[in-house]
């Protein structure tokens, strides 16, 4: 076997598979992840686990898979991740773990991700669960939110012993894992419904279709509910616009609202009751994984689709996996190209935009090189559709309704890296809600490290 380079993993033709939901990459097979896991060093100072942001024994799982112990590989990853069938499909390995692997500095590096994935599929088909035997601890704690963040916070605070009830503004548990990433990187039906019912298998109850800050305050849930504590995981879903002339036309959506009808609300499918404007000419204005998301949705409801970004490729802030699949089925990449104004017709309708082409000048202070217009070089493309995919923050509904909350200039809520911890005595928050929109992983970890501000708190240790 070459141990240089990676077992390449199967995936749908993109010929094919720009034509359908159906997800993109097939997996490993049995044969396939021992034969990728043997190219693991299994090195006595693992980096690859301190470039995790929830610190999986990386090695220990891979080593598992070549013993052919694949329920032992799940028993070490669930130690540390609630939802690895997630995280094995959508978190940047590149730029986390697999960045770290040693294997990496002389060929390829392990793929840390597709054996994650395997493993955790394994488990589902085999009907593998997470198992949880710790002492109760006669304490209550409210999570708000369901996604990636609060589903992580509840599954290690049910594993301490704690009586965890999640509450979730939607219909559907899942946050961002359901509403935000299409089926065809992340199925729900399979893949994010199991993971969910393995945090239930812990213990956690999930309470739908509550909005804190509306339907409950979190000083009601202190005071009156009985609640110990709370963690707010509730995300990052208000989206940002540009501010320029024609936004407000008919035809413009926020990639939130795009990606919601169509992820959570199934407007792919033939005969359900939600309607979406697919749109036959549609521009996404962004570049990042949201972006490639909603871009590649429009192209499998049957447009022709543009990426509008202002930067070049090598700036792009979404995944090489994503841009290249984009690419593959035939999304076209507008680059160094920036909106000035969204074109309507008579009725308030999209029928174009008016761009400018730009050119990256000196550093700006994120470190990139700043955009800056080229003098003469507008021009318009047609269109009846577009999507603004510029970045999210979070909803200001449940800082307002809890006094003493701080947040920050962004409308983040204010809390410590270390543990979550807050303002507020007994709330703590953690992910988007926090930072900012980030990453699945990201806010993983921050629901980990709040699980454990948490424990230390109304253990006393704090």
């Amino acid at each position: 076997m070459d141990v240089l380079n990676r077992v390449p993993v199967r995936e749908q033709a993109a010929t094919e598979r720009a034509h359908n939901f159906d997800e993109v990459c097939l997996g490993y097979s049995l044969e396939e992840a021992r034969a990728e896991a043997s190219r693991c060093l299994q090195c006595k100072n693992p980096k690859c686990q301190t470039g995790c942001p929830v610190n999986i024994d990386i090695p220990g799982f891979i080593a598992k898979i070549g013993e052919c112990d694949i329920e032992g590989a799940y028993t070490v990853i669930s130690e540390y991740s609630a939802l690895p069938a997630i995280c094995g499909r959508v978190c940047p390995q590149e730029s986390q773990c697999e960045a770290k692997c040693i294997r990496g500095i002389k060929g390829d590096a392990v793929s840390i991700g597709k054996l994650e994935r395997f493993t955790a599929d394994y488990a589902r088909e085999h009907d593998i669960r997470p198992v949880v035997n710790a002492e109760k601890k006669g304490k209550k704690v409210a999570v708000i939110g369901s996604g990636p963040a609060g589903l992580t916070c509840a599954g290690d605070l049910a594993k301490m012993g704690y009586e965890v009830t999640i509450f979730e503004a939607l219909h559907e548990p899942g946050g961002v894992l359901v509403y935000g990433i299409p089926e065809f990187r992340l199925p729900k039906e399979t893949v994010v419904k199991n993971e969910i019912e393995n945090v239930k298998a812990l213990g956690v109850k999930i309470e739908t279709n509550v909005v804190v800050g509306k339907s409950v305050t979190i000083d009601e849930l202190l005071d009156e509910e009985g609640f110990d504590a709370v963690f707010i995981g509730s995300g990052a879903g208000l989206p940002k616009f540009m501010g320029i002339p024609g936004e407000n036309a008919n035809g413009v959506f926020s990639a939130n609202e795009y990606l919601t009808r169509n992820n959570l609300m199934k407007a792919f499918t033939e005969g359900y009751g939600t309607p979406i404007s697919a749109g036959k000419k549609v521009a996404v204005v962004g570049g990042g994984n949201v972006a490639m998301d909603a871009a590649r949705t429009a192209l499998r409801l049957g447009a022709t689709v543009y990426i509008v970004y202002r930067r070049g490729e090598a700036e792009l802030p979404a995944r090489v996996e994503e841009v290249h699949h984009a690419k593959e089925e035939g999304v076209i990449f507008k680059l160094l190209t920036n909106p000035k104004e969204i074109l309507t017709d008579e009725n308030g309708w999209v029928k174009g935009m008016r761009c400018v082409e730009m050119e990256l000048g000196e550093p700006d202070a994120s470190g990139r090189r700043r955009p800056v217009e080229k003098a003469g070089s507008e021009f318009t493309l047609e269109l009846d559709t577009v999507i603004m995919s510029l970045g999210t923050s979070p909803n200001p509904l449940i800082s307002s309704a809890t006094k003493g909350l701080e947040v920050n200039e962004r409308g983040c809520i204010a809390a410590d890296g270390e543990d979550g911890s807050t303002s507020r005595k007994a709330v703590f928050a953690g992910g988007d809600a926090v930072t900012g929109a980030a990453t699945v992983i990201l806010a993983m970890g921050a629901g980990k490290a709040a699980a454990k501000g948490i424990d230390a708190y109304l253990s006393g240790s704090k």
